[in-house]
């Protein structure tokens, strides 16, 4: 998540100061992900170093405001122009812990499968509650309000990512489960079809009693001859 950019989209709507760009930030994307002032007065002084945005006096409270430059304007418009990269994706602690439980002694792999399911369901019915709400705020907001209207659907959109997200979660960790059966399945098969096991599956045959008696008999007359 571009913190440096969603903080020049707002600053686009004017000067703000730090602790009201934190707030304004996590109010137009629910606090998904909350920022503290710190991360906020650090991201603005690498914008000024870069030249995107710039100090311009303080307000009443004595509060310094920064605005947006030109440069900071075309960094914007280039950001929102372009495709987000995905050839290098984030880190995913899920996909890396069950890329880690595959053959890990003392783990059972179906089991953290099943808790992370139960986990990813109720996160989905959270967001899903929380969705209902979102719409509700779009459908009654006030229509003269037109921040608070841009701040609910953002919220909404945010929310409906996640739902997307968490579901697409789901449907990966039961295709992971069934991959896993398939594949605990195959090598159940290939070690029933090795020499070793076709040996112990099928021993050799006793010998016939009758046979071994008819030979005595042949030996005995062979002897008295």
């Amino acid at each position: 998540m571009s913190i440096r950019h969603g903080l020049l989209a707002l600053l686009e709507h004017g000067p703000r100061y730090g602790s009201q760009l934190r707030t304004e930030f996590e109010s137009r994307t629910g606090a998904t992900w909350p920022l503290n002032v710190g991360q906020v007065y650090t991201t603005l002084g690498r914008l000024e170093r870069d030249g995107m945005v710039t100090q311009d006096g303080e307000d009443g409270a004595g509060h310094a405001l920064y605005v947006i430059t030109d440069a900071g304007r075309g960094e914007l418009r280039s950001w929102f122009g372009r495709p987000v990269d995905r050839a290098s994706p984030p880190r995913d602690e899920l996909a890396i812990k069950l890329a880690m439980a595959v053959g890990a002694p003392g783990v059972d792999i179906r089991a953290v499968i099943q808790a992370q399911r139960h986990a990813t369901l109720r996160a989905m019915q959270d967001y899903t509650r929380l969705k209902a709400q979102a719409l509700a705020a779009v459908e009654h907001v006030d229509g003269t309000d037109g921040e608070q209207a841009r701040d609910d659907v953002a919220w909404l959109l945010v929310l409906e990512q996640l739902i997307f997200q968490t579901e697409a979660e789901a449907r990966w960790l039961d295709h992971s489960e069934s991959r896993l059966a398939r594949l605990s399945a195959t090598a159940a098969r290939r070690a029933e079809n090795t020499p070793a096991a076709a040996a112990t599956a099928s021993p050799s045959p006793s010998p016939d009693p009758a046979a071994g008696t008819a030979r005595a008999a042949s030996a005995s007359r062979s002897a008295r001859r």
